[in-house]
């Protein structure tokens, strides 16, 4: 019944024709238990394993034999089961080894996770096995393979999904093997394939000689004998790949383009006059000069409120590049025209830090400033938000609190949303939707990648604060383990006495039993044991508003020398005689937190010191990240580390942003593709602002079943 066009779908009324929806149980070599185990690598349809790329290829077209097996590269050889069992490698070590054997010679496999039962079943003496993977040199045993991929050699193995071929190779789970993966895929390809539909315009096809989709897809799961090499389906530079990375941003990139042509289109903001009387005051009242790139960003945000649309403008600038001087000015244009400017923040001590900096300025210029955190209580509260209501209040500074329903704007006219990556995209909308299109400007002092930002804002104008005001000291990174530990606290120690100031960094208030972390409680009891000629004091974040302001007050006002802190220190805390920063734990802190905590320092005009004290065991990663510390200052090569560290997936919050998971490109490796997938995308945008045109019609369908959920607008597509 299936060759006719349809199947019997168990949990509907009767037969169902074919669809890239169809649920992976009625696949071939599936069923209901199969599906349980399918369903932990997200594989729920059949449109879910097209997308499930091999991570990895093996070459079978050339066999190697175990006597011509080299450290290093990695290798497939057939072999028999001489012997297996379990070894002791000290007293409590059990390993798993298997000693495999062809006519021309044994080499050793070491399984260090391993079930006994399950193991003695699959290597039993005799046995005839497929092995792949990486020999290396062990100094007592000699040559051997730990953990090699392993696949039984049966009548069925013989075929061309097997040997003579390049094998495709899978991401599986417990109870779910090579084999019948490569069998489940294979089925898939068969029957499916002929549904699926091409989304790329012909035009777009022919300019880059592009695959087709079907084609592109079974050749990515089973390349062709002859062609590609296992290296270049390792590193997805095949045609097959390519293509289908393509695709992948490409329909992400229209989505952006369709966003940010159609935004401009309904979104009439409020068209404000720049420049005016209010601005000028403020820049007398500037101690210093505006850098040549505060300037640049300036004139480029004052052309955006200049016009008819509301603008939408990213401003990335590294720690300490200038930030808040010029989201104020901005503020301050929307006051200047009548209009209420908020600023939404991610933490309250940031939201008071900028309230306190900010308040001088208007207090001068007579500019109304109200402050809403959660901590506000009863009148108080009531007093703000009548303010708020009425347009008494014209600057508001507050948490995610602004965009609660009982907040009610006179008239917003502009917002500005700092350290973006920490809200949700709901947080972000629900904040432009208090007032009739507000002008929105965001800013982050986490350096974005290149790609990342193309990916995450491609909706967006972007500006780059990329010029340190003068006077920024340079900033001395240095890692110390448990033993060296002391000589941190000895250059802390100098610089105190030098009348400098110092953080230390903790990442929990109180001594947990479950993290063997220092906490910040008890760091803070020792320093006062070991510098009591010093002033210390302990600030975090369930301090009352009160409690924190005055400790910062007298920690800025140089009655505290050092202030042991929780991460609430991050972004924001402007102390220039401050020029050491310990950071206890660091191998437990993301790369961008590290890069944030040590731009607290190095403010003022004195060499400063960032000190990481990391306790064993240190993750691979966790070295990775303090040698990136160490080797750059540079915010956007340290966030090009961390999105190699921690893969586009995690960084900065990448899975909150709105967006859907990539499933197939990788933002590091594939940044020239979504240069070439951009451009594409935002001139076919420009061209067909609807997708009306009959060959774009598979696009518009394939954009919003990607996008549909996640991008504002696409429901008008």
């Amino acid at each position: 019944m299936f060759e006719e066009g349809y199947y019997w779908a168990m949990n509907s009324t009767g037969w169902k024709k074919p669809s890239l929806d169809d649920p992976i149980q009625f696949i071939k070599g599936v069923g209901p238990k199969k599906a349980l185990l399918l369903q932990k690598l997200q594989l729920t349809s059949i449109e879910d394993f097209l997308y499930f790329l091999p991570f990895r290829y093996e070459d079978r077209r050339e066999l190697k034999t175990i006597s011509s097996l080299m450290p290093g590269p990695f290798a497939t050889f057939v072999a028999e089961v001489l012997n297996s069992g379990i070894i002791y490698m000290g007293r409590r070590k059990r390993v798993f080894e298997v000693i495999f054997q062809d006519e021309t010679g044994t080499t050793r496999a070491k399984f260090f996770r391993f079930n006994e039962t399950y193991m003695l079943e699959k290597f039993k003496t005799g046995e005839k096995l497929i092995v792949s993977g990486k020999p290396t040199v062990n100094k007592r045993s000699g040559l051997e393979i730990v953990h090699p991929d392993t696949e039984r050699i049966t009548g069925e193995t013989a075929n061309p999904m097997e040997m003579g071929q390049i094998v495709p190779v899978y991401h599986t789970t417990e109870g779910l093997h090579q084999k019948s993966m490569r069998s489940i895929l294979n089925n898939v390809l068969e029957k499916y394939l002929p549904l699926v539909e091409e989304v790329i315009p012909e035009n777009i096809l022919r300019r880059h000689k592009f695959l087709s989709r079907s084609e592109a897809f079974h050749q990515a799961h089973f390349p062709p004998s002859e062609g590609p090499t296992a290296k270049d389906l390792d590193n997805f530079k095949t045609p097959a790949q390519k293509r289908l990375i393509f695709e992948e941003l490409f329909l992400i990139q229209t989505g952006l383009a369709f966003k940010k042509k159609h935004a401009e289109d309904i979104k009439a903001g409020v068209k404000f006059k720049t420049r005016g009387n209010l601005i000028k005051r403020f820049i007398k009242l500037l101690p210093f000069q505006l850098t040549q790139a505060q300037k640049r960003v300036l004139a480029e945000i004052m052309e955006d409120l200049e016009k008819e649309q509301s603008m939408n403008r990213l401003i990335q600038g590294d720690v300490g590049s200038g930030k808040t001087i010029v989201a104020l000015t901005a503020l301050l244009t929307a006051v200047d025209n009548n209009t209420q400017a908020a600023l939404m923040v991610p933490t309250e001590i940031l939201a008071e830090q900028h309230y306190l900096n900010i308040r001088p300025f208007c207090e001068k210029l007579g500019v109304k400033l109200a402050l809403v955190t959660g901590t506000l209580k009863g009148k108080e509260r009531q007093i703000v938000y009548q303010d708020i209501e009425s347009g008494k209040a014209q600057v508001i500074i507050g948490t995610h609190s602004l965009v609660q329903k009982e907040i009610q704007f006179n008239k917003l006219g502009l917002a500005v949303i700092d350290e973006q990556h920490r809200f949700g995209v709901l947080q972000r909308e629900a904040l432009g939707k208090k007032g009739a299109n507000p002008h929105l400007l965001i800013m982050t002092a986490t350096p974005i990648p290149r790609s990342l930002a193309l990916t995450l804002y491609g909706d967006m104008d972007v500006s780059f604060l990329d010029e340190f005001p003068p006077g920024r000291q340079a900033i001395k990174t240095q890692v110390f383990y448990e033993k060296q530990q002391n000589k941190a606290y000895e250059i802390m120690e100098s610089e105190l006495k030098k009348g400098r100031q110092a953080f230390v960094v903790c990442p929990l208030i109180e001594e947990s039993e479950v993290m063997d972390l220092k906490a910040a409680v008890t760091v803070f009891e020792s320093i006062q044991e070991r510098f009591p000629e010093f002033r210390a004091c302990l600030i975090h974040g369930k301090l009352k508003k009160e409690e924190r302001q005055e400790i910062m007050s007298r920690f800025l006002n140089k009655e505290i020398q050092i202030l042991v802190s929780t991460t609430v220190i991050e972004v924001g805390i402007d102390i220039p005689n401050a020029t050491v920063m310990i950071i206890e734990h660091a191998e437990r802190f993301g790369l961008a937190q590290l890069h944030q905590l040590r731009g607290r320092v190095g403010r003022g005009k004195h060499a400063s010191h960032c000190l990481l004290a990391a306790y064993f065991p240190v993750s691979d990663e966790g070295k990775a990240r303090m040698k990136a510390m160490q080797n750059s200052r540079d915010g956007f090569e340290i966030a090009e580390e961390d999105l190699k560290i921690r893969g586009p997936g995690d960084f900065m919050g990448t899975r909150q942003s709105g967006l859907p998971v990539l499933k197939i490109a990788n933002l590091i490796r594939d940044i020239k593709i979504l240069d070439l997938a951009r451009k594409e995308a935002f001139s076919l945008v420009d061209h067909d602002p609807h997708l009306k045109n009959p060959q774009n019609q598979p696009l518009k369908n394939a954009v919003q079943r990607l996008l549909g959920k996640h991008l504002p607008l696409m429901d008008i597509i």
